[in-house]
């Protein structure tokens, strides 16, 4: 049966503007031109994919083309978002539509990662002349990394739609597949149950090819013999989940069934490490160190795992480069691996949510080596 959004608590979309004006003052501005549409979704409920949103101190701004008019006004009254629509059929009228609003403001923030040189001379020339333009980096997304009950509903259906998918179509390595047809019946598999989309292009990677960690699924047939990675997720009412098993095809030779072990060993280690108040660094070392003892170090060559929500990768990032402390309400995964060109490669992934006590995993599938 088809997930049924229905059933899912909401979520708290007209909080997050008030919480953003609070944020405003540390960024160095008055207001702030909101340009990436994850964000503006973030803030508004909007799915469509044109849009610019204004938040003053006062007054919330949503611009759109005419193709969004009743859409626009759907998806931000289900969200309770108290908004002022308006229709712009070219880039001037838009401007108009922001111009009035935006004259009180001394500064207006411009979103650093997503706005293009010409855009940003356009917005000072044009748009805002009066006002001061300053840039800013992770304002929204910093908001974004700490998910509502309603958040986290969703990223646990998007993973258990994952979870059942997999266990479906797992049999089918066994069979001869190439890595193609297999992942395309485990996105077929994972639409069928209701998800929008695979979250990204699913990695199916068996053999020698299992030895690139971001691997594309090829014309290359399974066989006895191989390890396959398969790195995939589903996407719920734009939510992503995100989750790596190895399978092993046959019987695994020494090499293949000690890298599994490590693997394991690590992925359950760092999984173990996470809770509120520990450093995204200490989750990485506790994987690494495993892994490490294993006298493989090198051949684990990617961080330990990212933030998921609205994007597939998102803030926090799980790195020995990072610096963020977990929080509860965070949710992240924990993918390590270990890469050998002449025996393959294994990663084991979970999304995890981080509570205080430690964190409540969200993907569930079986993480048996066999198939």
């Amino acid at each position: 049966m088809a997930l049924d959004l229905a059933t899912l608590p909401t979520m708290d979309v007209a909080g997050r503007v008030p919480r953003l004006r609070e944020a405003l003052a540390d960024a160095g501005c008055d207001g702030l031109l909101v340009t990436n549409l994850t964000n503006v979704r973030y803030l508004t409920g909007f799915t469509g994919s044109a849009a610019l949103l204004l938040v003053t101190p006062d007054e919330l701004v949503f611009v759109t083309d005419g193709r969004y008019r009743d859409q626009a006004a759907l998806e931000l009254g289900a969200g309770g978002v108290p908004a002022a629509i308006a229709v712009g059929r070219t880039s001037d009228e838009q401007r108009d539509h922001l111009q009035r609003p935006a004259k009180a403001l001394r500064t207006i923030g411009l979103e650093a990662e997503d706005v293009t040189w010409a855009q940003q001379q356009r917005f000072a020339d044009d748009w805002f002349p009066h006002a001061d333009l300053v840039a800013t980096g992770g304002v929204v997304e910093q908001l974004r990394q700490v998910k509502d009950a309603g958040e986290v509903a969703r990223l646990e259906a998007a993973c258990g739609i994952a979870d059942d998918a997999l266990a479906t179509v797992r049999h089918r390595l066994t069979e001869g597949p190439t890595e193609s047809e297999f992942a395309l019946e485990l996105e077929w598999e994972m639409r069928r149950a209701g998800a929008e989309a695979p979250s990204f292009d699913t990695i199916v990677a068996s053999g020698p090819n299992g030895a690139r960690p971001h691997h594309r699924a090829g014309t290359r047939r399974i066989e006895e013999g191989d390890l396959v990675v398969i790195d995939f997720g589903a996407l719920v009412d734009g939510y992503h989940s995100d989750m790596t098993r190895t399978v092993m095809v046959g019987e695994p030779s020494a090499t293949q069934a000690r890298m599994y072990e490590v693997v394991q060993a690590s992925q359950a280690a760092g999984v173990a490490a996470v809770r509120a108040g520990v450093t995204v660094k200490d989750v990485d070392e506790a994987c690494r160190a495993v892994i490490r003892e294993a006298g493989w170090e090198d051949l684990f060559i990617h961080g330990t795992g990212h933030g998921v929500g609205l994007d597939i990768h998102e803030a926090p990032r799980v790195s020995f480069s990072a610096d963020a402390t977990l929080a509860d309400g965070h949710v992240v995964t924990v993918e390590p691996g270990v890469y050998l060109a002449e025996h393959g490669g294994v990663r084991i992934e979970d999304t995890v949510v981080v509570t205080p006590e430690g964190s409540r995993t969200l993907t569930r599938a079986p993480k048996g080596r066999d198939a």
